[in-house]
């Protein structure tokens, strides 16, 4: 969003007209034409960050505009919008620069018939799917998707870092969930034919992680920005053979000021780890704690200001 010229009062009507005699005319002053250009803090541009209604993202939006202002841009948020029905088409327009997006969520929108399914493989495949006029920066660690979770106790005892590794554990493996995981394709069939772990499954619903910690289940389907994986001390499994869709955070942004904010906002993403999203939903939900806290917090702990 560029700033809009000055409009002129009914008393200097008369010296503006002079002024524009002058200068042959007003949209060719080449004062004009340097600040009219795609540049970013040098052309008086102002970096539109949007979020969904949603405490993660403007969380992450928060951390975004106080990075760029601290690097000299002038910024503006539009927090809060809703959902990809009711942002994309800000963003396609240029109403909106900058967002923060789930990778594989966002390749869906644009592409439901996507197999891509690692960070890497969704990453490339988004970057080929979104138009022209919008591009990614790097994407984060952090994510916020279906996971396998246990409790860090039952980690330590069966050593599990991957899903894989439950196919070694010995004691029977029941698996708590939504009732809809039971059909999913990374549900209980899934898990078997792609990790040979074979569990049984039970519908947990809204209270799998009540019964993930109470061991009436001993693995959980847990989003992995839960902040009961911090407050709860529980372990979210790493997927090496993508059963989950990956959904990365990941800037959205204008491609046409991509290029002027990627070192700020990249920057960003490097210290946006996995156990960084969860502290900082943490300090929301638990330490009610405002966004601009959080984000300024966040930014001074990473040196990033």
């Amino acid at each position: 969003m560029f700033t809009a010229a000055k409009r002129l009062t009914a008393g200097a009507a008369l010296a503006a007209t002079a002024a524009l005699v002058l200068a042959g005319c007003s949209s060719s002053n080449p004062l004009d034409e340097e600040t009219s250009g795609s540049g970013g803090e040098s052309a008086g541009e102002t970096i539109v960050v949007g979020s969904q209604a949603y405490y993660s993202s403007e969380i992450i939006a928060e951390i975004y505009a106080q990075a760029l202002e601290n690097a000299g841009f002038d910024v503006e948020r539009q927090f809060n919008i809703g959902q990809r029905d009711a942002y994309i088409p800000e963003l396609e327009s240029g109403a909106i620069s900058l967002f923060p997006e789930y990778s594989g969520n966002l390749l869906q929108y644009y592409d439901a018939e996507t197999e891509a399914r690692t960070p890497d493989d969704v990453f490339a495949a988004l970057q080929e799917a979104l138009p022209e006029n919008l591009t990614v920066l790097e994407q984060a660690e952090a994510s916020d998707q279906d996971s396998y979770t246990v409790t860090a106790a039952f980690a330590d005892e069966n050593g599990l870092t991957t899903i894989a590794d439950l196919a070694n554990v010995t004691e029977p493996l029941t698996l708590g969930g939504p009732p809809e995981l039971a059909e999913r394709p990374y549900g209980p069939a899934g898990l078997s034919e792609v990790y040979g772990v074979d569990v049984t499954f039970s519908p947990t619903g809204d209270t799998t992680v009540e019964n993930l910690v109470a061991g009436t289940v001993n693995v959980a389907n847990v989003f992995t920005a839960d902040p009961r994986i911090e407050t709860q001390d529980l372990v979210v499994l790493e997927d090496p053979e993508g059963l989950f869709l990956a959904s990365n955070v990941v800037p959205v942004v204008n491609a046409e000021i991509a290029d002027e904010i990627a070192d700020v906002i990249n920057e960003v993403s490097a210290a946006l780890t996995a156990d960084a999203l969860v502290a900082l939903n943490v300090q929301s939900t638990e330490d009610q704690m405002s966004p601009d806290d959080i984000a300024a917090a966040f930014l001074e702990e990473n040196g990033l200001v």
